[in-house]
């Protein structure tokens, strides 16, 4: 996984803030990776930053200029010529006989999603950068033709991909707002600067959307996973939310789909909880889940097939509990992690009873009352034949 420490929007953001750019992307870093944690992802095997690869960079960059597909403005600026590279726009569907007669160069890392133009390999230093330059003579000696400056965004990623994956790699992940320009500019420079396929498969995963809009400042529809938490929800919760709809459909996210979800999450942990020993792993089920998985990561489904289990009457209690964990491993619900139900208090015993007693005089709004008092104290309430049954809310 890499760490994109240094762009057009870092620079601005970290002027605004008065700090260090290496401050300001640190800061960020830091609780990116916490709250990767919170959300039971595990790390990648290799976390590297972009100002760590400023060499790479370079020679991806000389390598381009020396085969053509890559040119020095009046500035010193050097871009990519994308009408050297046949195949550009395939992944995007990029029409470029449209946008024939009016290519130009990009100097902003990010521009209009469907017009194409060069776009920046390493831009020459301005007053504008501040402290924010490398300045190449110093990596490789004055044999060097780049000036001072910094990369541009599009090949920071291939020279660490390439780096640390090789030149042709499986998967590639990333926001379906990334396939153009970013990844489409990945694949151009990448190809040309290798003379190798990129990738084989692209992953791209779509937006979580807010009460069915894009979150904006505008809207005032801008949540953390911090706001989230701050609710009174787990951010495996959230997690479980997730894997609720396929990575390429937009979700929409609403309080009550996220209570939704909490609610499933509990209930099955609640099933686990139940199951004091395990058994073993049902391989009529694994085939099922692992071919929910492999058809493009279909994790409702995969969900499903957890459901499915737990009500199947033909698999021993102590055998669900062994597949559902191994599925776990997977999904990384943290269902294997969850303690046994805290000791219930005595204050909780006695509300319990007063709702029983207010429930048989059919007084529903005391019973209403105390309902939403035992929630409040991080109690989940259910009512069965026996009375109200109360469980420790999972956090």
């Amino acid at each position: 996984m890499n760490i994109t420490d240094v762009d057009d929007k870092t620079i601005r953001a970290s002027k605004i803030a008065e700090k260090t750019l290496k401050e300001f992307t640190e800061f960020y870093t830091k609780e990116f990776n916490i709250e990767l944690d919170h959300l039971n992802i595990i790390p990648a095997d290799k976390q590297v930053l972009a100002t760590d690869h400023i060499k790479e960079m370079i020679q991806m960059i000389e390598t381009l200029k020396e085969k053509g597909f890559a040119y020095t403005s009046s500035n010193g600026s050097i871009y990519f010529d994308i009408s050297k590279y046949e195949n550009y726009g395939a992944l995007s569907g990029i029409d470029m006989q449209k946008h024939s007669q009016t290519l130009s160069r990009m100097t902003q890392d990010e521009y209009e999603k469907d017009n194409p133009q060069d776009f920046a390999l390493w831009k020459i230093w301005t007053e504008e950068d501040g402290d924010n330059f490398w300045d190449p003579s110093t990596i490789f000696g004055s044999n060097t033709e780049i000036g001072k400056g910094r990369p541009g965004w599009h090949i920071e990623c291939s020279a660490m991909a390439t780096k640390y994956l090789g030149n042709h790699f499986d998967i590639h992940t990333g926001g379906i707002d990334l396939t153009f320009p970013h990844h489409e500019n990945e694949i151009a420079q990448s190809v040309c600067a290798t003379g190798e396929n990129f990738v084989n498969y692209w992953l791209h995963n779509e937006h979580i959307l807010v009460d069915g809009a894009k979150m904006s400042k505008s809207l005032g529809n801008q949540f953390t996973l911090r706001d989230i938490i701050d609710k009174g929800y787990s951010p495996i919760d959230y997690r479980y939310f997730v894997l609720s709809s396929s990575y390429r459909t937009k979700t929409n996210l609403t309080w009550e789909s996220l209570n939704a979800s909490r609610n499933a999450r509990q209930k099955l942990v609640r099933f686990i909880r139940d199951i004091e020993s395990e058994g073993e792993i049902s391989d009529s089920y694994v085939k099922e889940f692992t071919n929910d998985i492999e058809d493009d990561l279909n994790t409702p489904k995969a969900l499903a097939t957890i459901w499915e289990l737990t009500k199947d009457s033909k698999i021993s209690n102590p055998d669900k509990k062994s597949t559902i964990l191994f599925f776990d491993g997977v999904l990384g619900l943290d269902l294997e992690n969850i303690g046994e139900t805290d000791e219930i208090p005595q204050e909780i015993f006695d509300l319990m009873k007063a709702r029983d007693d207010a429930r048989k005089s059919k007084d529903y709004t005391i019973s209403d009352t105390i309902r939403a008092e035992l929630e409040g104290l991080g109690y989940e309430v259910s009512d069965t034949p026996e009375g109200t049954k109360v469980t420790k809310q999972v956090k």
